[in-house]
């Protein structure tokens, strides 16, 4: 009895270590071979805004790098938190991804505790894509045209003048937030269901200004519709030369691009995000994806799953301070 107890133990040692080795052998065989199908691309918002620009265009070149199609899926709601969910929940095998927005991953979960999802313990960061410049726009009625009229107006009228945002807890609320907490002026917050509709008021004049993402801006900036007054960017921007950044102006702070990278859930194998990461390199590299990020204005930004992660969560942190200073809340 006692003999085939031990024959026992020691089949079953050996059926678990040739288990232990089969699974280590999937999983590696799996990693190498990584991908077999299709990947999913979710985008968390509307076709036709910035994020939509970014993931479009190094969609098809990341899916010919990698050898299987990469297709881009919008699913917008929430300010973001819809699509970003849909990713946590997503099976951690790397075949669904979506694009990290500012908006998805620092200033929505600072302002809403109930979004859903934690944006540093949640993710599997993959790499920033690109940084892009924002604007603080006015419309042509507005009386001022350059900072320093744009500050002396707003400080002498309190509460008179308007912004629109795509919704409460985007980066345009919070960044204008922000904005005004430091530069100690009041202007009033006009939440809308997205970018577009945002920008077609303060373009109709029902609203004074925007803080804006540059790519969806600028070409109403060109046709003369808005006004830049100043931008956030590391400096002055070839697009709009005469118009300083925030740091020019004693704004420092305020000075902070918007961020377009890639994300999977929590827990996504290292080999596979490695494969991302360096099949985004090789992307980047493409003079035709280089062209079509670069004409938005954006600044290519491939740094890696470390470096974008300590982005996501200094971003997070900026953004949790301006909700507890300006006691901002959902409305």
């Amino acid at each position: 009895m006692k003999s085939l107890t031990r024959r026992s133990v020691v089949s079953s040692a050996l059926q678990l270590s040739l288990l232990t080795l089969g699974m280590g052998f999937s999983v590696f065989a799996s990693a190498q071979s990584f991908p077999t199908k299709p990947i999913r691309l979710i985008v968390p918002f509307a076709p036709g805004g910035s994020t939509d620009i970014i993931a479009r265009a190094v969609g098809d070149a990341l899916g010919r790098q990698l050898g299987q199609p990469v297709i881009v899926e919008n699913k917008a709601g929430g300010g973001g938190s819809v699509g970003a969910l849909e990713v946590m929940r997503a099976p951690k095998d790397g075949y669904t991804i979506g694009m990290a927005t500012v908006s998805t991953t620092a200033a929505n979960p600072a302002i809403n505790p109930k979004i859903g999802y934690d944006p540093i313990k949640d993710f599997m960061p993959i790499s920033n894509i690109a940084a892009t410049p924002n604007v603080i726009a006015v419309n042509p009625s507005f009386p001022a045209k350059d900072f320093k009229t744009f500050m002396a107006v707003l400080k002498a009228n309190p509460g008179k003048y308007s912004y629109s945002s795509s919704g409460t807890g985007g980066i345009g609320h919070l960044q204008t937030e922000l904005f005004k907490s430091l530069a100690g002026v009041f202007i009033v917050h006009i939440p809308y269901r997205g970018a577009g509709p945002a920008l077609a008021d303060t373009v109709g004049g029902q609203v004074s200004m925007i803080f804006d993402n540059l790519p969806s801006s600028l070409p109403f900036i060109k046709d003369g519709k808005l006004v830049p007054i100043v931008v956030a960017a590391p400096k002055r921007l070839a697009q709009l030369p005469n118009v300083p950044t925030f740091s020019e102006v004693g704004l420092a702070p305020v000075n902070r691009m918007a961020y377009y990278g890639l994300l999977g859930p929590a827990g996504m194998p290292k080999d596979v995000v490695d494969k991302y990461y360096a099949a985004l390199q090789k992307v980047v590299a493409d003079p035709t994806v280089l062209k079509r990020i670069e004409e938005t204005g954006s600044i290519i930004n491939v740094n890696g799953p470390d470096a974008f992660s300590k982005e996501i969560k200094a971003e997070y942190a900026v953004y949790k301070e301006v909700v507890a200073k300006q006691k901002l809340q959902l409305d």
